[in-house]
């Protein structure tokens, strides 16, 4: 059973619109957590009801570097292709400011 902080994150995760992308640090403080709290938040959605359905190429990490390791970046790089998202060669989204989501919409 989830408590109400990681059950937050989990349905926060899961309303990230295609197309668009949030950080770790935007769940953990529309969820209600501290300056800290963001560091937990692939932790707590690791362990979520289920993992596979979170969107975890939709959360990246401040000013809009993405997670990009040898084993997910061809296909992450399809998923964000598929979105019309676009990353520069040094991993970063191209219009982060402009496709950034931060739930208050």
């Amino acid at each position: 059973m989830l408590g109400q902080f990681s059950l937050r994150v989990y349905e926060l995760a899961l309303s990230i619109p295609p197309g668009r992308v949030t950080t770790y640090g935007a769940i953990a403080r529309a969820a209600g957590g501290g300056p800290m709290a963001s560091r937990s938040i692939t932790s707590i959605l690791g362990k979520a009801p289920n993992p596979r359905a979170i969107p975890w190429h939709r959360i990246v990490y401040a000013g809009g570097k993405v997670w990009l390791d040898s084993e997910h970046e061809a296909t992450r790089l399809k998923m964000y292709k598929k979105e019309g998202i676009e990353i520069t060669p040094k991993g970063k989204i191209k219009n982060f400011e402009e496709i950034f989501y931060d739930f208050t919409e």
